[in-house]
């Protein structure tokens, strides 16, 4: 008797399952179609962000940032309208409300994602250096070429090679130095001569063996030459000139006018002093040293 009442009640369930489908029919129809020209309008602003970006020159990561953004705004726009034509009760107010409270607990728990995230885009967006950059994080000894800058991480080539992925939040809460922001950089040396000499006639010798090396940009600012100090062996000159400004560049022309200047002081007989030493012994040294009258 049980089975011949509960079929009857499972047939009558399934009557007004199918009448309320039916009458939800049309609104479902409606999401679908909202759903269709959500994605057509998503692609369209894609392409039409991609093609304003590239006439604006901006990044490529950037562009495809911002598409992408543009395209979740749109599908969530969509997606909300499309849920309120199917289930009426749900009001816009509410869902916003619902992710709300969910958007805050995804932001704690993926805090250092986000993070990241932000400062990527603010690294696009203000350009502080570009891909081929040379920079520096001194505080946390990073160094190297930018090959890559996406929105959650920097991919660093060091110079010996290695790869460093650094975190776009470390790069825009510490100082970056970049290294290549312009053609040219400065860079120095000291070089010593013994005191015997002259100083003005070393000065003189100094420059113009610097002047005359092809990688020294005195077209850009003129190369100085400067006593610096009186060292232990030798009075010293900071010699300053400019040159490219990539690490292997430095190098070179350091290399360079190293050379140029050892040439130039052994041409003119300027001597460049070993480090001096004098030994002074008390008379009653155990080390046997002659005496100036030459009696032991």
């Amino acid at each position: 008797m049980d089975e011949i009442h509960f079929i009857p009640l499972l047939l009558g369930e399934i009557e007004q399952y199918l009448r309320g489908l039916a009458a939800a029919a049309p609104r479902i129809a409606g999401a679908l179609l909202l759903i269709v020209a959500t994605w057509g309008a998503s692609k369209l602003l894609r392409v039409l962000v991609s093609r304003l970006a590239h006439r604006a020159r901006l990044r490529r990561n950037l562009t495809e940032v911002m598409a992408m953004l543009i395209g979740l705004t749109v599908w969530l726009v969509g997606l909300l309208v499309a849920i309120t034509l199917v289930f009426p009760t749900i009001t816009p107010g509410k869902a916003m409300t619902t992710l709300g409270l969910g958007s805050i607990a995804v932001g704690f728990a993926f805090k250092d994602v986000f993070e990241n995230f932000l400062a990527g885009l603010l690294i696009l967006w203000r350009e502080p250096f570009k891909i081929g950059d040379h920079i520096a994080v001194e505080e946390h000894e990073v160094e190297g070429l930018v090959e890559e800058i996406t929105v959650r991480d920097s991919h660093i080539r060091r110079t010996d090679g290695q790869l460093i992925v650094v975190p776009n939040a470390l790069m825009f809460q510490n100082p970056v130095i970049v290294r290549t922001d312009r053609d040219v950089r400065r860079t120095s040396i000291i070089v010593g001569i013994a005191y015997g000499e002259d100083v003005d006639a070393a000065r003189s010798v100094i420059e113009v063996a610097v002047r005359r090396v092809d990688s020294v940009r005195d077209d850009v600012r003129d190369i100085q030459v400067f006593a610096k100090a009186f060292g232990e062996s030798s009075i010293d000159f900071e010699v300053t000139w400019w040159t490219g400004s990539k690490p292997v560049d430095i190098r070179s022309s350091r290399d360079q006018v190293v050379a140029a200047i050892k040439r130039a002081l052994d041409d003119n007989d300027i001597e460049i002093p070993f480090p001096y030493r004098t030994l002074v012994f008390k008379d009653d040294s155990p080390v046997p040293l002659p005496r100036p009258d030459g009696n032991d």
